[in-house]
């Protein structure tokens, strides 16, 4: 493993203790479910359709669809975002975010009103530190309504 992957984990596993110790516990939850790395962090399968991401641990649908792989990128960002935040990622950034995403409220606004779910700061954020750090696009503009239940 390179250096910056050491450092990575390091500081996901002290700075950003919190998120990455409940990403450990959901981490154990799947425990079955494919695991890889991913840029340093620990990428999960599953076979629900949105995804989460917690400290050093991302959960992602297990599925080859390309929406499935930009929701992984997009993941990845708030690994950065965790990095960047430390023990006020969860309320910074993980409040608002599972607000946002489940909110009735807010899934009628964005439906409505057809605001992307990337509109949001944490969101928008994410998207863009998952580009940046992956060199891969995350397209955030093209997410469709069904393919948004992710924080």
């Amino acid at each position: 493993m390179k250096w910056a992957g050491i450092l990575y984990m390091a500081v996901q596993c002290t700075w950003g203790g919190i998120q990455t110790l409940l990403g450990f516990f959901l981490f154990l939850r799947y425990i079955r479910a494919p695991h890889r790395f991913y840029h340093g962090s620990i990428s999960t399968g599953w076979s629900l359709d949105g995804g989460i991401s917690l400290g050093l641990f991302i959960f992602s649908p297990d599925r080859k669809e390309d929406w499935c792989r930009q929701m992984e990128v997009h993941e990845y960002g708030h690994t950065w975002q965790s990095l960047m935040l430390g023990p006020f990622y969860l309320l910074i950034i993980g409040l608002p975010s599972i607000l946002w995403a489940k909110l009735p409220v807010c899934i009628r606004m964005r439906r409505e009103k057809q605001v992307p779910y990337s509109a949001f700061y944490t969101e928008k954020w994410a998207d863009r530190l998952g580009e940046i750090m992956t060199a891969l696009p995350d397209t955030a503009g093209r997410r469709t309504q069904e393919n948004d239940g992710y924080l």
